[in-house]
């Protein structure tokens, strides 16, 4: 029996390298022949994965601050969609999967040209302009959550709800019956996402050293950049605070299960992944992030009483307060716990495999 090949195209954040790992491992452990192309910032978390067929296409939004940016921009674009289209000629699969962002758009125009189904994923609550784009010659777009904003109504039909492609441990592990409580004190990790938050090691050392000031007990695990390292573990050596500084780690499961607070950014893998371990989050969104999508992100997960919303502009005058009314009062713990755990992910893979198999299946 020939092997259906299916290409997966992601680049860019870890928010879209990770998901698509995991929907590489899943095809391939379900028998399909996987190929995957990314971007150069995405193959520095994918090259270590040998069972992967990478193929590097290079990406770029259009640069529109300047006339030269804007023409080189568009160079690399142009160059992208005729790399692209030689590699779908020689490489044609059944299906193309685009995990979203402008990473995804020269494979999927020239998919469009060649006339090869494609599907878009997109993880956030307001669809991206490359999605948005894409959208009229895609087959679907998968939607983690029917919330999503930005999508015309005469695009109904193509839209499909199928939840968060998260880590494949995420979805094995067990981690809705844990107690999580914080009579013992602070546990807590700080994220960045997988670029880390500067501004998360400038600010933050400061709030956590008035716990330790005010006799709560408190324990730091956090994600910074590699040129801060020094200096946030002497700070944290000096004011006498247990911690463990890391920078990016594929591993970051192992510290989930170590902790009763995150504070993380606001993108959507991330906070897909927080909401199937039952951890409480407060959730900072990135200001500049395209569209606004982070703050979306973070205003939809407080509204469902998943975690925090807090603005980068008033971590130094309302973090701390949160985070105290959060160690005093476990009933907000408790009330936060309770509706993560109405949530789950778990059939995420089931839900994906379901629509790949209609598409591929189809005829027409």
């Amino acid at each position: 029996m020939i092997k259906k090949k299916i290409l997966i195209t992601a680049g860019g954040t870890g928010g879209h390298i990770f998901p698509a790992y995991s929907l590489a491992k899943f095809l391939i452990n379900k028998n399909y022949n996987v190929k995957v192309t990314t971007d150069k910032r995405g193959l520095k978390y994918l090259k270590n994965y040998k069972e992967l067929n990478l193929t590097v296409i290079p990406s770029s939004p259009l640069l529109k601050e300047n006339i030269l940016k804007l023409f080189s921009s568009t160079l690399i674009v142009f160059y992208a969609i005729v790399k692209s289209t030689l590699f779908l000629i020689f490489n044609r699969p059944t299906l193309i999967f685009g995990m979203g962002g402008y990473s995804s758009f020269p494979i999927c125009i020239a998919a469009t040209i060649l006339k090869i189904k494609f599907i878009i994923y997109e993880s956030n609550l307001i669809v991206g302009k490359a999605n948005k784009y894409l959208l009229p010659f895609a087959e679907k777009i998968f939607v983690s959550h029917k919330e999503l904003t930005g999508i015309s109504n005469k695009y109904d039909n193509k839209v499909f709800e199928i939840g968060n492609i998260v880590r494949e441990e995420i979805i094995n592990a067990n981690f809705s019956s844990r107690k999580v409580n914080m009579i013992n004190g602070i546990k807590i990790l700080v994220l960045g996402g997988s670029q880390a938050a500067k501004v998360f090691a400038e600010k933050l050392p400061k709030i956590f050293v008035k716990f330790k000031n005010s006799n709560i007990p408190i324990k730091v695990f956090q994600q910074c950049q590699k040129n801060q390292n020094e200096q946030l573990s002497q700070f944290y050596q000096k004011a006498k605070i247990d911690h463990k500084i890391f920078n990016f780690t594929e591993k970051i499961v192992d510290y989930y299960s170590k902790v009763n607070l995150v504070i993380t950014r606001s993108g959507a893998s991330v906070l897909g992944e927080l909401v199937n371990v039952n951890v409480p989050f407060i959730s900072i969104p990135l200001p500049t992030s395209a569209d606004n999508h982070q703050y979306k992100n973070a205003e939809f997960y407080q509204k469902k009483g998943y975690g925090y919303l807090l603005e980068e502009k008033d971590i130094n005058c309302k973090l701390y307060d949160l985070i105290d009314n959060i160690f005093k009062d476990q009933s907000l713990v408790e009330k936060i716990l309770s509706s993560q755990r109405q949530y789950s992910d778990k059939e995420i893979f089931k839900n994906l495999i379901n629509q790949i198999e209609k598409i591929v299946n189809d005829k027409n």
